[in-house]
């Protein structure tokens, strides 16, 4: 009896009816299963908003090619890097603003916007007819698609404690195979009048728009991410108790009596002297920057003819060696990496990955200097280890930045 009296809280939670943040973490308390719905919902998402980024890198150097504007070949590559930097810079400079309008109304309606800006904008990208065309419909589409960050808190607060590994690490997965899948998809279904003449004819719309069919794609699953969307709670509190009454809880069972409030306002005045915090946020901008350059730099690398330095592949040899990494990358994030985390810890696991990175992206200038199948099989056994040591990276460092910032 007296044991079962210490265990019990020393204050109840308190739930407000009409604050749909309530509504989630009291679902939580009362379940402690994990949603396989919810991790559903998040892949989605995430897929969806990812896909456009490196869609396009298998089948850009053609597009800027049959833009007419280069005046070399060596010219077209330059362009491309144009059109491929549009989206990341819009991205750049409206991340901040999206996390905030999420902080204040609420991560639902951001996440629905974000998906939306993809349908409209990732399907006139399809269309473009000119090299701005194609520049401001990449921008306008990073602008406006502020799904990563809010969808990354919304993970964390959508699962109770126990799995937040599991849904962040769906987020990371997610956005990694988004990366791999997006170019296999340009590369498959790019030029479809080329590649399948019985199904797309000579002189039609295909024929016109020979890289609309991958966005088209591409915008439709969006188009129903956004469908289901309807669906998802929102995560956000909106009382004016400022979830008072829930951190008062919660530092009163840990044993902080009175001190939930204060260590609540110094945790938000100490947020850029938390250095943990910090170096994980300055350690992922600087790996993103690294695994961006790479998906763009690889793909146009190895559609480039030998005589410029590339590989000279086809569209399609770029889909099936993403397309085989995607499936590896699939595989590890179910089975294997759950395990690796927990016998490494996310910081040593980062430190490992991003040490062995090094050597196997100096190796692919040695591989280039093969050809046929060789070739085919190393680049595709490198493609695999880079995607699993980013994806492992990435994982780790959201971890670490939830554990820290949540601190």
């Amino acid at each position: 009896m007296e044991e079962d009296k210490i265990r019990e809280p020393l204050l109840k939670k308190k739930y407000y009816d009409n604050c749909p943040g309530c509504k989630v973490d009291q679902a939580k308390e009362q379940n402690q299963n994990l949603s396989i719905l919810n991790l559903a919902i998040i892949w989605m998402l995430v897929l969806s908003a990812s896909l456009p980024i490196s869609s396009l890198f298998p089948f850009l150097y053609f597009m800027v090619r049959d833009f007419n504007i280069a005046k070399t070949e060596a010219d077209i590559s330059s362009y491309a890097g144009y059109v491929g930097s549009a989206f990341m810079l819009g991205r750049g400079l409206t991340s901040v603003l999206w996390g905030i309008i999420s902080d204040r109304y609420g991560r639902k309606p951001v996440l629905v916007i974000g998906i939306i800006t993809i349908v409209i904008f990732n399907t006139l990208f399809g269309l473009s007819t000119s090299l701005w065309m194609a520049i401001v419909t990449r921008f306008l589409l990073g602008s406006l698609c502020g799904v990563f960050g809010p969808v990354k808190a919304y993970a964390s607060e959508l699962f109770r404690e126990e799995h937040q590994a599991i849904g962040l690490s769906t987020v990371s997965a997610a956005w990694g195979i988004g990366l791999i899948i997006g170019p296999a998809l340009g590369g498959y279904l790019a030029q479809p009048t080329e590649k399948y003449p019985h199904l797309f004819l000579k002189g039609s719309f295909w024929d016109k728009f020979p890289y609309f069919l991958p966005c088209f794609i591409i915008s439709g699953l969006a188009l129903v991410a956004a469908i289901v969307c309807i669906w998802i709670p929102e995560t956000l509190h909106n009382h004016n108790g400022n979830r008072k009454s829930i951190d008062d809880a919660e530092a009163l069972e840990n044993g902080n009596s009175g001190g939930g409030k204060d260590s609540k306002i110094q945790k938000n005045e100490n947020l850029l002297r938390n250095w943990p915090l910090m170096s994980a946020i300055l350690v992922y901008s600087v790996f993103a920057l690294h695994d961006v350059a790479y998906q763009e730099v690889f793909s146009l690398w190895a559609v480039s003819p030998r005589r410029l330095g590339g590989l000279t592949f086809t569209t399609d040899d770029v889909g099936n060696v993403l397309s085989i990494s995607g499936f590896a990358l699939i595989i590890y994030q179910i089975t294997l990496y759950p395990y690796v985390e927990k016998a490494f810890g996310p910081i040593n696991l980062a430190r490992i990955s991003g040490l062995l990175s090094i050597p196997l992206l100096q190796s692919y200038p040695f591989i280039a200097m093969l050809s046929g199948l060789t070739l085919f099989i190393l680049i595709s056994i490198a493609s695999v280890l880079n995607s699993l040591l980013s994806i492992t990276i990435i994982t780790g460092l959201f971890l670490i930045q939830n554990r820290e910032g949540g601190s």
